[in-house]
């Protein structure tokens, strides 16, 4: 029984950071070696990110006059707050998101009411309250209160895929599940200035956003291309348990990301896409670029350039990853679903365009997905 996701739609906090701008910022802040304020310019431009958006409206100037916890506009200074106030931030921003990314996406069903939800999975690695997301997308969107709810918690850049895959599960248990997926992320909450290589790296390529999609096994009836979802796979690499981790620390939390990380991921990616390749008869063995699209997680530049060198795909097959990365940097576990919608707005040159899609996270742990582009159908 094939299931599909029946929409897939994006949010994002409306407050704009421009790379160069912040960039400029990070450079100048008290305490910053010689040293480490050439690293922030050359990982602020090296990026291949012009602009992200974040929660933290007082980040930019004229944002908010009246509040100063992650940003005193009179002196230019990043500050650091208590995880407790990067949180309450959470609760609040996070929330908006979670329930305009739910809405839209049940929105865009036509043939998919609030009622029909059967199944809520909610995902974060930024920030925790309870009762939590799922909780407030079930009252936000008037869904039924016996509704059954799920929340992924801290699995980071990845998450999306865990949430997907559950939903297909759900789909193939029972024909008349529908499911509701809404990842949010508001990595920008944890953002510190430091001399550290790895906080430098997460200030100069983490942003917010959120994406919701609607699962279920009817047969696509919206507008828009749809998702089957064909296979998932899960690989954790031999090596990189200490090259990327996410640790809550007292001001915020802490992210590990290591400049091996895109070493690593070269190392093993063809290994990590056998096991997902090898699900289907004639996969096996082609050349990569055969597969029409690659919705790469954008973990950094330098990983995209790895993935397309190593997988020798073409050029305009990692654009809409880079696309993704150039406009709202890297948001963790939605940026992939990101990647996957730009895709699917793509004007379709077939019925049906195989997709293969990757994201990377703690551990090191590397997640697949084989899925299938169906275009809309025609009046």
């Amino acid at each position: 029984m094939p299931v599909y996701v029946n929409s897939l739609e994006t949010a994002v906090p409306p407050t704009i950071l421009v790379q160069p701008q912040a960039r400029d910022v990070f450079a100048a802040q008290p305490g910053l070696t010689r040293l480490g304020s050439r690293l922030v310019r050359t990982c602020f431009d090296s990026a291949a990110i012009d602009t992200r958006h974040t929660a933290v409206a007082e980040l930019t100037d004229g944002g908010l006059p009246d509040r100063r916890d992650f940003y005193d506009p009179d002196s230019g200074e990043v500050l650091s707050p208590s995880t407790k106030v990067r949180n309450d931030l959470f609760f609040t921003e996070a929330t908006k998101l979670f329930i305009e990314a739910g809405k839209a996406a049940v929105g865009r069903c036509p043939d998919v009411e609030p009622a029909d939800i059967t199944h809520v999975i909610t995902v974060s690695c930024t920030g925790f309250f309870n009762p939590g997301p799922d909780y407030k997308v079930v009252r936000a969107l008037g869904l039924n209160p016996a509704v059954q709810r799920y929340h992924l918690g801290f699995m980071g850049c990845y998450a999306a895929f865990p949430a997907l895959r559950a939903a297909r599960q759900f789909c193939l248990a029972d024909p008349a599940a529908v499911v509701l997926v809404v990842c949010v992320e508001l990595c920008s909450l944890h953002v510190r200035t430091s001399n550290d290589p790895d906080t430098i790296m997460g200030s100069a390529i983490f942003g917010d956003g959120a994406a919701a999609a609607v699962v279920s096994s009817r047969t696509p009836a919206g507008p828009d291309a749809a998702l089957r979802l064909d296979h998932f796979e899960t690989v954790l690499t031999p090596v990189g348990e200490e090259a990327m981790a996410w640790n809550i620390g007292d001001q915020g939390f802490e992210m590990v990301l290591g400049s091996y990380v895109p070493h690593i991921i070269e190392e093993h990616i063809t290994g990590a896409l056998e096991p997902l390749l090898a699900r289907e008869d004639g996969l096996t063995g082609r050349p990569y670029r055969e597969i029409p699209h690659w919705a790469i997680h954008p973990g950094g530049r330098s990983i995209l350039d790895k993935v397309e060198a190593k997988l020798e795909l073409l050029e305009e097959q990692l654009r809409p990853a880079r696309d993704i990365l150039r406009d709202f940097g890297n948001m963790s576990s939605a940026t992939v679903l990101f990647v996957i919608k730009h895709i699917l707005s793509q004007p379709p040159r077939q019925d049906e365009e195989r997709i293969c899609s990757m994201a990377f996270g703690p551990g090191l742990t590397v997640e697949t997905g084989l899925f299938t582009k169906v275009a809309p159908l025609r009046p």
